[in-house]
């Protein structure tokens, strides 16, 4: 049974989304509601951030002061490729680097439509030689992100077994984004539920990013891919989401393929709300399970 501080959060998001409306706002007006809804989660304590550029890719790290393993996450912000920023995810970012204690490196990768793809795939990959190249095992490296960075997570997992390039420890996805063409029966069923996204909205936003390309080409879509050879992968999503269908769809190709992938179905959780664990308790239990996995790898 979801908490009592789940249902005020539902609401909040319900009365304060304005869904109706997020199909016509501009990207600065979508930049800003997104800074604003993730100024409300507290920084957390003992991380100490710094910057860094990563080959031109803008970075910053969060260090946490229980630092304990040698590897690192690589972290990719959602806000549907056009929003969010290390900013809007920083307190994010350092609870996952707090509870897993490892560095987290965060990226500003391209967003459209000034930069649209495959900018921010290419920055997520240069990101992550980068790391290579400054000393990392890329065995002990994990790629993580939500919503569409969650997309871009299995999105640059893809790219990188494409290239033959060096695999990563794993991946985490929180509500992630696999299917820019929006086609899962979820949008449709579950619009009423879900209180912060919309397919239409997601439509336009797709075509932004994707510009001129097949949606279906793996490294936008994921879902459209292939999975075989992709590294362990854990996902977490809610069962009131309109991205639900895009997890259970590719949990089905990746399980078939022989991919080592679990995935945690939420009930009734919010569109990542592991964001809002400072007031949410399946937020902090959320982290506390991506922890155990990137510990796992990164140990």
């Amino acid at each position: 049974m979801a908490s009592i501080q789940n249902f005020f959060i539902r609401t909040f998001l319900k009365v304060t989304a304005k869904k109706k409306n997020l199909a016509i706002d501009s990207i600065e007006t979508t930049r800003g509601r997104l800074a604003k809804l993730t100024s409300m989660a507290p920084i957390p304590r003992a991380v100490k951030y710094e910057k860094t550029n990563c080959d031109g890719v803008p970075a910053e790290w969060a260090i946490p002061e229980n630092l304990k393993h040698t590897g690192a996450i690589l972290f990719l912000h959602g806000g549907a490729y056009v929003a969010g920023s290390i900013e809007t995810h920083r307190a994010l970012a350092g609870r996952i680097a707090k509870i897993s204690k490892t560095k987290c490196l965060s990226i500003e990768y391209g967003l459209a439509p000034e930069r649209p793809f495959p900018h921010g795939l290419n920055d997520a990959v240069k990101a992550y030689h980068w790391l290579i190249k400054n000393g990392f095992d890329h065995k002990k490296i994990v790629i993580c992100g939500d919503s569409a960075g969650g997309g871009l997570t299995i999105a640059t997992l893809i790219k990188l077994r494409d290239d033959n390039a060096p695999q990563p420890a794993g991946g985490v996805a929180m509500s992630p984004w696999l299917d820019l063409l929006c086609t899962g029966d979820s949008g449709i069923t579950l619009a009423k539920q879900d209180p912060m996204l919309t397919t239409p909205s997601g439509k336009i936003y797709a075509k932004m990013y994707g510009t001129n390309h097949d949606l279906k080409n793996p490294h936008i879509s994921p879902l459209y891919t292939d999975p075989k050879g992709l590294p362990p992968i854990l996902i977490q999503v809610s069962s009131s989401e309109i991205l639900l269908d895009d997890t259970t769809r590719f949990e089905t190709k990746a399980k078939a393929a022989g991919v080592d992938i679990k995935v945690e179905y939420w009930h009734k959780m919010v569109h990542v709300w592991q964001a809002f664990s400072p007031y949410l308790p399946e937020g902090t239990i959320a982290i506390k399970n991506i922890g155990v996995f990137i510990e796992n790898k990164t140990n």
